[in-house]
């Protein structure tokens, strides 16, 4: 079975993510999801990952089919989920004042796959992810989280980190290695 891989970024987590999806081989049968703190603001975010990654890069779509290989990026203003086979948006509530917002799509994945899931709280000025990252890891999946240290914002990975977080934090080019080999090992 393929892994579900979820991503939560925000101020300064642009280039962690960069380096994360280009490590990712083109031979990754794991699917992809990415929330980025943008509000309603219009995105390039999906032309800039497939400009610099090997995997097909796009805005979900309401009630798509979750394809192997592919990255998912939450639509300006959405809040993204995943059932078993397919994504879910919504207009909800905010979450730590940001929709789209991590925890939303951490918890899903974690209910939805289990132990299957890889999820990665990078850069950010809030707490969004902590929540998410600790369901993750409840259900048997393993959670990563930015250096604070290296993080521009590390206001994220700090919330993460004390929401009872089992693995060290790690480097971005450490995060982007961790992830191209559970990748490829699945």
């Amino acid at each position: 079975m393929s892994a579900i891989i979820v991503i939560a970024t925000s101020a300064g987590g642009l280039g962690p993510l960069k380096q994360i999806v280009e490590a990712l081989p083109s031979t990754c049968r794991a699917s992809v999801f990415i929330v980025q703190h943008i509000g309603m603001r219009q995105s390039i975010l999906p032309d800039i990952l497939a400009q610099r990654g090997n995997l097909p890069t796009a805005f979900a779509r309401q009630g798509e089919a979750i394809e192997r290989g592919r990255i998912y990026v939450a639509p300006p203003d959405h809040h993204m989920r995943l059932r078993f086979g397919s994504i879910w948006l919504d207009r909800g509530v905010k979450v730590q004042f940001a929709r789209p917002a991590a925890d939303p799509l951490f918890i899903s994945a974690a209910e939805a796959y289990g132990e299957r899931v890889v999820g990665i709280v990078l850069s950010g000025a809030n707490n969004d992810g902590a929540d998410g990252l600790r369901s993750i890891t409840a259900h048997g999946g393993l959670g990563l989280v930015q250096d604070p240290d290296e993080a521009e914002y590390p206001a994220m990975p700090l919330a993460a980190v004390r929401r009872d977080h089992p693995e060290p934090p790690l480097t971005a080019i450490r995060l982007a290695e961790r992830v191209a080999a559970h990748c490829a090992a699945r």
